[in-house]
């Protein structure tokens, strides 16, 4: 049997130990998946995801001069297929959810959108000030009239 790179084979876990697991794969032919190629996700104890005896499907990843078989079961396995994921806002395409611009048609004139801002703008500084002081709890930082 002709190993090839990139094949995906079916093989026998035959020997597990902390860097890796030792699979069989048939004529007498033995390779190694290296921890850091058992799962799509950080491996800290090989023991939870091989057993001894198991059949495991791998990916060939090298095969060396010296006979050495490099094998991969996270890239065995088919990824799942991506799904673009959906616009995070999409009501105005701006981050925070803040009305940017007025909705309305019409222009605005500058003293407008200028008296629009700074009452955005007190109220927003308002419910700041009144939530720092609920943190402080209404207590003075700067001393309280005793001495030390």
């Amino acid at each position: 049997m002709q190993l090839e790179v990139g094949a995906i084979l079916e093989g026998k876990v035959t020997g597990i130990t902390n860097f890796g697991a030792f699979v069989e794969l048939g004529e007498g032919k033995t390779g190694m998946v290296h921890i850091s190629e058992v799962a799509p996700t950080f491996v800290k104890e090989i023991r939870e995801y091989v057993t001894e005896n198991q059949t495991v499907k791998v990916k060939v990843l090298s095969v060396g001069e010296d006979g050495k078989i490099s094998l991969s079961m996270k890239k065995a396995v088919e990824a799942p297929p991506r799904v673009p994921s959906a616009p995070r806002n999409t009501s105005s395409g701006r981050p925070g959810n803040y009305e940017w611009q007025s909705k309305r048609n019409e222009p605005a004139s500058f003293e407008d959108m200028l008296s629009k801002f700074k009452q955005t703008s007190d109220e927003k500084m308002s419910a700041l000030k009144k939530g720092m002081e609920s943190k402080r709890g209404g207590f003075s930082r700067h001393g309280s009239g005793q001495s030390r």
